[in-house]
């Protein structure tokens, strides 16, 4: 009986072949970009959930009443709740990006040979790391790897770096960072941290070596006793019968009665939302986006749904044809059984056929889908996810329901109805005729809401890349600051290099600086008041910005009022100068009128500070957000050389800048960015975002055209004699042509009608997350309309003309 079934399923098919290819194509690329969308949403679930005690795991958190929330606070902040509160078992400390510097080793086969590497994966933490955290050693033991002072766990692969095939337990290194030169000894050899992790570093320290004060380089803020440096993340491991919720409010408690000013609260965010979070409108810090997330899931099974929508529309197209095959095969004794497991057999075959393609082009494109996503995605790792299981039965259920309806419909019908054509099979046919237009008005709904997105996003990135910031990039070179060598030694090495780099005919201009817009600020404070001022606005929140005398001429930043520093200000820096600068945003934030009345003022910050000059505000960081109040400090001595370059011959000036840094400050890495390159970064998300929706729509639109073009054939082949009668009796190509189209293009026209409000009102929605953005104007939804018409028209338009251009003594030869 089965392989009856398999027999006749195969011959339909065969005897259907252009319905078969659009079938199979549509279903193979829709299930493609379900498998590689899935794969995605497989990996942004599965981070952070492989450690073994993930369930008792949370990250503390500083959220302030203003919404902003922070995840760095002071180092002593820890192990005085853990000695308050039973309920925690142990804590680990965390400072990412603190120890990143130069490591460098001595060479033992060669005397007075040294290696240095710049890093910037490294990372303090406590000695309970390895225990809290599943990332298993390879060799050293988790207790006591990073537990003592100045010991060091590196990854893998950088001991392979280093130390080649040797054993790196008990070698020694330097680490070169801001808290100085410091020696450290290799006690334990980690798996490399995997891609599913937010807790990636390439070596982690202890942190314990903080603790001696010779060991802080002056950095009295980064005491491990102290509470006013924040750059700690704490988290905590739980006992098993800890609530969380009570714990977070006994925190607050003690929090409330040491400091009762202090209006900003604690939250315990368990390590498994760090990620995702537990909502789209989780208001606490993530590193991904679960609404990134499930909009790829619902893209995913829009363009999958829309492929099974083509199967239900040519088989009911198809169903009267197939209904006489129906009457007669029950007249002869079939079942109805017999006959729907025949129909749904046919539908599971095409969608296993269109499984296998599926396959082939996930294999195909796998490579560029992960060079294009930058991660490392597979098959295999797929499988892994539990919840390919849920995506199996999905298409399972997909296949089923989408060859069900024809499948019950058609044989439900009395076989005396079919064979005589009477009512009830003309009934049926109506019937189609409706659920076919709902389905070819859901699919170009979609497409067209996609095609606005996709213009939206577009025009929304291509502004934020062209908005006037406020200050000029281009070609702006910026170099990092050396870490190896004598302080005493590097500043005279440092006025050297300027005095070479700015004899050089292409550097117009040069400046030493710890800030450079698109990246972060020298540091965040708070406790700045304008004198006379209420206690409470030494809670509000300020970026710090470390600059010297050109910072403002090399970026082509105005000034509002007063000012810019002095070469001599910037030479005593801020603390023995008394100066400062402040933006317009810092200026009304502190109370000021206007910027001239700013000028003068004096403000507070732990020392007495007169403001020289008020600088325009300009977008330092992207156009997600507004612009922060910053305070601008002078100093000569950034971490960051800038240079305005002229254009052409880049490669060749870059190799000369190369060859002077090195002969000043022997040892260290030559590395470079260029600020519009770097600035331009921040805008991944919504490169990424336009990128999908482009590939989505394009997608989206062509299954729906296979099955508008599928259509149109089986409609054309059904009207095939009136066709020839209306041209014997004088039509025109051109009416023909629009007798057959327009019932087509009328479904378009009401797609676009349903998607134009849907599409702007999500995109309002979308852009209301930017502080800048564009408005959404009429040519978007227009432009998409437009394009999904002209294809329509293309579509039905081929299919048309071959049955208009056709001879009607060969459509009339049966009559």
């Amino acid at each position: 009986m089965l392989q009856s079934y398999l027999k006749i399923a195969i011959r339909s098919l065969w005897k259907n072949r252009l319905f078969t290819i659009i079938h199979v194509t549509g279903l193979g690329l829709g299930i493609a970009a379900f498998i590689l969308i899935f794969e995605y949403v497989a990996f942004e679930k599965s981070v952070n959930m492989f450690h073994k005690k993930l369930p008792d795991l949370y990250r503390m958190l500083d959220s302030r009443p203003t919404g902003d929330v922070f995840a760095q606070m002071a180092p002593a902040i820890a192990p005085l709740v853990k000695k308050e509160f039973s309920e925690i078992k142990a804590y680990c400390r965390l400072a990412e990006g603190s120890a990143n510097g130069i490591i460098t080793i001595q060479e033992p086969d060669r005397k007075g040979s040294v290696q240095s590497y710049r890093e910037n994966g490294l990372a303090y933490a406590d000695g309970s790391f390895f225990t809290l955290f599943t990332f298993p050693l390879l060799y050293g033991n988790a207790q006591s790897a990073v537990s003592e002072t100045n010991t060091i766990a590196l990854s893998a692969s950088r001991a392979r770096t280093y130390y080649g095939t040797e054993k790196a337990i008990g070698k020694t290194l330097t680490v070169n960072n801001q808290f100085g030169k410091t020696l450290y000894t290799v006690t334990a050899v980690y798996e490399d941290m995997p891609e599913n992790s937010d807790l990636r570093f390439d070596a982690v320290l202890s942190l314990q070596t903080l603790a001696n004060p010779a060991n802080l380089n002056g950095n009295g803020w980064a005491r491990l006793d102290g509470f006013d440096g924040s750059y700690v993340t704490n988290f905590f491991q739980l006992t098993e019968k800890s609530n969380s919720g009570k714990l977070e409010n006994k925190i607050n408690t003690l929090k409330k009665k040491l400091s009762p000013e202090d209006k900003s609260k604690f939250v315990l965010q368990p390590l498994s939302q760090i990620h995702l979070g537990s909502s789209t409108d989780d208001p606490y810090l993530t590193s991904g986006s679960l609404s990134f997330v499930y909009l790829l899931s619902a893209i995913a099974i829009l363009i999958l749904v829309i492929a099974w929508f083509n199967y239900i529309n040519l088989s009911t197209a198809a169903s009267l044809k197939r209904s006489r095959e129906v009457g007669v095969r029950k007249v002869v004794g079939a079942g109805r059984f017999q006959l729907v497991s025949q129909f749904l057999g046919e539908s599971f075959l095409l969608n296993f056929i269109g499984f296998a393609v599926a396959l082939l082009l996930v294999y195909s494109v796998q490579k560029t889908f992960n060079d294009f996503t930058q991660k490392n995605f597979s098959l295999s790792g797929l499988l892994a996810d539990p919840a390919w299981i849920a995506a199996a039965i999905l298409l399972a259920l997909g296949a089923f329901l989408s060859g069900s309806y024809v499948a019950f419909s058609v044989t439900a019908l009395q076989p005396v109805q079919i064979l005589k054509g009477t009512s009830g099979a003309k009934a049926s046919t109506g019937n189609d005729k409706w659920l076919r237009k709902v389905l070819v008005v859901a699919q170009f709904g979609v497409s067209v809401t996609l095609i606005i997105s996709t213009l939206v996003l577009y025009r929304q990135l291509a502004y934020m890349q062209n908005k006037d910031l406020g200050f000029d990039s281009r070609q702006r070179l910026v170099i990092n600051g050396p870490q190896l060598g004598e302080e005493k030694a590097l500043g005279t090495s440092s006025a050297l290099l300027d005095n070479q780099v700015s004899a050089l005919p292409y550097v117009k201009n040069l400046s030493h600086t710890g800030i450079v817009p698109g990246n972060y600020y020298s540091f965040n404070a708070s406790g700045i008041v304008k004198q006379g001022e209420k206690q409470d606005d030494a809670k509000k929140g300020y970026a710090m910005g470390i600059i010297d005398d050109r910072y403002l001429s090399l970026f082509q930043i105005g000034l509002a009022a007063g000012r810019n520093f002095t070469v001599r200000e910037a030479e005593l820096a801020w603390e023995k100068s008394g100066k400062l600068m402040i933006n317009e945003s810092a200026a009304r934030q502190l109370g000021f009128e206007s910027p001239l009345k700013a000028v003068g003022a004096i403000i507070s910050w732990g020392q007495p500070f007169e403001v020289v000059g008020v600088v325009k505000d300009y977008n330092h960081q992207g156009l997600q957000k507004m612009v922060d109040p910053i305070i601008f400090m002078p100093r000569r001595s950034g971490g960051m050389l800038v240079l305005e370059l002229s254009t052409g011959h880049m490669q060749r000036q870059l190799k000369e800048l190369e060859a002077l840094y090195k002969a000043a400050y022997p040892g260290n890495p030559f590395e470079y960015y260029f600020v519009d390159q770097k600035y331009n970064e921040q805008y991944k998300t919504e490169k990424q975002y336009s990128q999908v929706f482009a590939l989505a729509s394009m997608l989206a639109i062509f299954i729906a055209c296979l099955g508008l073009f599928g259509l149109a054939s089986y409609m054309t082949e059904q009207r095939t004699k009136e066709i020839g009668v209306r041209k014997v009796l004088g039509a025109s190509i051109a009416g023909i042509l629009a007798l057959i189209s327009k019932d087509f293009l009328r479904l378009v026209f009401i797609s676009i009608l349903i998607a134009c409000p849907v599409a702007g009102y999500l995109m309002k929605n979308w852009l209301g997350n930017f502080a800048y953005h564009i408005d959404i104007t009429w040519w978007m939804f227009a432009a998409a309309g437009g394009l999904v018409i002209f294809i329509a028209v293309l579509t039905v338009g081929f299919q048309s003309l071959k049955a208009a251009l056709m001879n009607p003594v060969q459509s009339l030869r049966n009559e």
